[in-house]
Formats: structure tokens, C-alpha cells, sequence
């Protein structure tokens, strides 16, 4: 059994170092035959514009469908502010999961001494897709008295890039596999003053409380931060196809791990069940002897 096991798991172990199992989308570059930055991504950065105030009269729509205009979220408290476009299939989510998150182990309160501004980069996106998606996350953050302070918005394409060149947000628009427009973007959120200038960006799609809870105390005092370094966790690629392919390889390594884990938990029993044999033989003996 020992041997029959060691053979298995050499066997199996080539197969479950080389297995790479993607999820529904590639959320980062990965390992690129070169050291550039592949074309498509050139455009798809962000360029830190501290201190720039945002198109305050930019005009959107919020979940409701009443039409409103940045400015409308600032002259009391700061705000944390995410582009993202809702039917996002990979990214996007992962984003606004890791700022419920860090928001959860805040004490401060939405609505309250700060607002939430998540704003679609999508023009194809309306307020019945923000509204469902603004449901979602506020259930995720399970404080629903806190709605006031979430802000989740649509616009048109001028509205759109006023306030994208504005934060330094690139993003390229690519064809899915579906014949749906998607976009190549990176991940951040950006923290923003009470008079809606940037105060500071966080990068990626996991955020440190700490981190957040001092981005807001500045920003409340109209304080500028400094910029951070720019590692990217970018979105820009998805096939449906890949994924169920990668289901494919998922389901073979369960199978094998499976398998090992029967191998040696048969391979532990057999071998106490001898031990015990022998320690009784032993005994027979003894008694034999005596």
C-alpha cells in the first residue's frame, strides 16, 4: 500500500503542478513573455491626479433614475469614490467586495461622515442595473439604515470622461466574446475630499481598514495625501469558453485529491490495524510464556 500510494501521488503531483486553474476571468496580467506591458494595456492606467477637483457639474443619474450632478455628494462630509461598470464580469465585483469589506471593520458611518460614490464607466448601464446592484451590496454590508450614504450612479459618455480624465481612470473598450463591448481597466478607488478633490487611491481590490479610516480623517480636513506605487490588478479578458474548460481541470484535480486522501487514509488504517495485531501476538505470546 505504501508503495502503491508514493506511485500515485509522483504520479499525480506533474499533473497538479501544471494544472493552472483561471477562474471566470483573468483579474491580472499574469507572467507576460516580455517585460512590457502588452499593448492593450498601455491606455488602461491609472495616472494619480492628487489634489484635482472633479467635475463637480457633471451630470448623472442615480439608482432611482433622478438625475443629479456630482456636486450634489460633497460640501459636508468626504467620500470614497469607485468606477466600475456593473456587468463587469470578473474585476468589478472583486473591487467593490473588498471595499464592503474594509468598510465593515470601519466605525464610521455612510451617510453620515462619509458617502459611498460608485459610478459606472459604462454608458450602455442605466439606473435599473445600479439599483439591483446597490441592493446587493448594501445587503452584503448588512447595514441597511446606512442606504442614504450609498450612491450608485449611470451616465452618459461626456459625463463619463469628465470624470474619468478628471480621476486619470484609462480604460480600453474591447469586443466580448459574446459581440457585447467590455473594457480592459484597472482596479482602484479613490478617497475624495470634502470640497471633491482627490485626496488619495488605493490600488488593487483588498483595502486596509487602518489604511481607509486615515484616508477619511484626512480628506474631512482637506488634506492632500501622497501618491502610492503602482501595482496593477487589471481586467481585461474574459471567455466564457476558457472557463469551462478550466472546469474541466478543476474537476480532475478534485478527483485526484480525492483519490489521494482515500490512498492514504486506507494506507493509516491498514498499518494501525497491523499494529494492533502485533501488539496483541505479542501479548498471546507472553501469556504463553508466563
Amino acid at each position: 500500500m505504501a508503495v502503491l500510494f508514493a506511485s500515485f501521488a509522483l504520479g499525480f503531483l506533474p499533473a497538479m503542478v501544471h494544472a493552472q486553474v483561471a477562474p471566470l476571468g483573468e483579474k491580472s496580467m499574469g507572467e507576460p513573455a516580455e517585460t512590457k506591458l502588452p499593448d492593450i494595456l498601455q491606455k488602461a492606467t491609472i495616472h494619480q491626479h492628487l489634489d484635482q477637483p472633479l467635475p463637480l457639474n457633471a451630470e448623472f443619474r442615480d439608482e432611482t433614475g433622478r438625475t443629479v450632478h456630482l456636486g450634489d455628494y460633497f460640501g459636508k462630509r468626504p467620500a470614497i469614490l469607485a468606477l466600475v461598470y456593473y456587468n463587469c464580469p470578473m474585476l468589478c465585483s472583486e473591487e467593490l467586495n473588498g471595499l464592503v469589506g474594509a468598510l465593515e471593520m470601519l466605525k464610521f458611518t455612510p451617510g453620515k461622515d462619509f458617502d459611498v460614490i460608485v459610478a459606472s464607466f459604462d454608458p450602455r448601464e442605466g439606473p435599473a442595473l445600479a439599483a439591483s446592484q446597490k441592493a446587493m451590496y448594501l445587503k452584503r454590508y448588512g447595514r441597511l439604515d446606512t442606504a442614504k450614504g450609498w450612491h450608485f450612479l449611470t451616465g452618459s459618455q461626456p459625463s463619463i470622461d469628465a470624470l474619468t480624465q478628471a480621476v486619470g481612470f484609462g480604460y480600453v473598450t474591447l469586443p466580448g466574446p459574446d459581440g457585447k463591448n467590455q473594457f480592459a481597466h484597472p482596479s482602484s478607488i479613490e478617497v475624495i475630499t470634502t470640497e471633491g478633490r482627490i485626496s488619495q487611491y488605493y490600488l488593487g481590490v483588498e483595502y486596509s481598514a487602518r489604511d481607509m479610516r486615515a484616508g477619511l480623517v484626512d480628506a474631512s480636513h482637506g488634506q492632500i495625501g501622497s501618491p502610492v506605487d503602482l501595482i496593477y490588478t487589471y481586467c481585461y479578458r474574459y471567455d466564457p469558453h476558457m472557463a469551462k474548460n478550466s472546469m474541466v481541470v478543476v474537476r480532475i484535480v478534485q478527483f485526484g485529491c480525492l483519490l489521494t486522501v482515500l490512498a492514504l487514509g486506507a494506507f493509516i488504517l491498514i498499518s494501525l490495524r497491523q499494529e494492533a495485531l502485533h501488539g496483541w501476538n505479542a501479548e498471546a505470546v507472553k501469556k504463553a510464556d508466563g
